[in-house]
């Protein structure tokens, strides 16, 4: 099991926008898990603020977050500062982000999670929406993000975009720690 494994793991899935919510951890714990994290796994250097981003981004540390992946100038950078923007909320700007970002080697494995998740759920609809082709659209999933805060989808949708934004930071998690998705 991944040492980062559990570090996403809170009482309550994250808000598609700021939050904050029950359940998230100060920023000096978290530091203090991560620094424990990185002492058992072999995370390259510059890979570490990365991951650091995006544990702060989940636990609605929004702004911390953001002063981290701005300054990361690349991929990864880009796709961390986009899902920071469309937390935000600022969708405008998170396409923007995801522009540079294009297709991230982290799209496969989310859109076969993102498949099983709507073959257990019964939301084709939604997958469908989200997957072009099989393959993860990160612009579609922005879209559903603004639709759910301007109130026109079902609670249960919300929910199961939440699910899905779950799935998307533990993915990128994994490959960002080069953990083998395919065995979680």
């Amino acid at each position: 099991m991944s040492p980062f494994a559990n570090i996403l793991d809170t009482t309550q899935l994250a808000d598609l926008g700021p939050g904050p919510r029950p359940g998230i951890l100060p920023q000096k714990e978290l530091d203090e898990r991560l620094a424990e994290a990185f002492q058992v796994a072999n995370v390259p250097e510059d890979t570490k603020p990365l991951v650091r981003a995006l544990v702060l981004l989940w636990h609605d540390q929004l702004d911390a977050a953001h002063t981290i992946a701005q300054g990361i100038e690349n991929v990864d950078g880009s796709y961390v500062h986009a899902i920071m923007h469309r937390r935000e909320p600022d969708y405008g700007n998170a396409a923007y982000w995801f522009r540079r970002v294009g297709r991230h080697r982290a799209f496969p494995e989310l859109a076969r999670r993102v498949s099983e998740l709507a073959l257990r759920t019964g939301k084709s609809k939604l997958q469908q929406k989200l997957l072009r082709n099989g393959e993860w659209d990160p612009f579609a999933f922005v879209d559903a993000c603004e639709q759910a805060a301007n109130g026109a989808l079902s609670d249960e949708e919300e929910m199961y975009l939440r699910e899905v934004q779950r799935m998307e930071f533990q993915v990128l998690l994994d490959t960002l720690v080069a953990v083998d998705v395919r065995r979680l």
